[in-house]
C-alpha cells in the first residue's frame, strides 16, 4: 500500500470516529446516566484529531514516518477499544471484552509517547 493509501484510510477512520464521537455525544445529553457516552465520545472526538495531526505531520516532514505511523494508528485502535467498551457497557451491560477500556487507555497514553518520540527522533532524508 502506498503511503498516500494509509494516509486516506487513516484520515477515513478519523472521520468515522469524529462521526461516532458526536453521535455518542448527543446520545449522552439525551439519555439519563449516560456517562460512560460522554467519556466514549471525548476520546473518539480527541483522538479523531489526534490523527490528523499525526497524518498532517508526517506529511510535512516534521516527525519520524514509521513512528508516527505507530502513534496514529494507535490513537485509531486504542480510541475505538475504549469507547467500544465504555458504549457496550452502556446498551448491553456488558464490555467487549475484560480490560478493554483500561487497554485502550493505555494504549493511548503508549501512542501519545510514540508521538513524542516521533517528533524527537531525527528524520530520514
Amino acid at each position: 500500500m502506498t503511503r498516500s493509501g494509509l494516509f486516506r484510510i487513516l484520515i477515513i477512520l478519523a472521520g468515522v470516529m469524529g462521526t461516532d464521537g458526536v453521535i455518542l455525544a448527543a446520545a449522552s445529553a439525551h439519555q439519563p446516566d449516560a456517562t460512560r457516552l460522554a467519556s466514549a465520545s471525548s476520546m473518539l472526538l480527541f483522538h479523531a484529531t489526534a490523527v490528523i495531526g499525526v497524518v498532517a505531520l508526517i506529511e510535512r516532514g516534521v516527525i519520524h514516518l514509521q513512528i508516527g505511523l505507530a502513534a496514529a494508528v494507535g490513537f485509531v485502535i486504542a480510541a475505538a477499544l475504549f469507547a467500544g467498551d465504555l458504549t457496550m457497557r452502556q446498551y448491553a451491560g456488558h464490555g467487549l471484552f475484560p480490560m478493554a477500556a483500561p487497554t485502550g487507555g493505555t494504549l493511548l497514553i503508549v501512542s501519545w509517547l510514540a508521538l513524542a518520540v516521533a517528533a524527537a527522533w531525527p528524520r530520514r532524508v
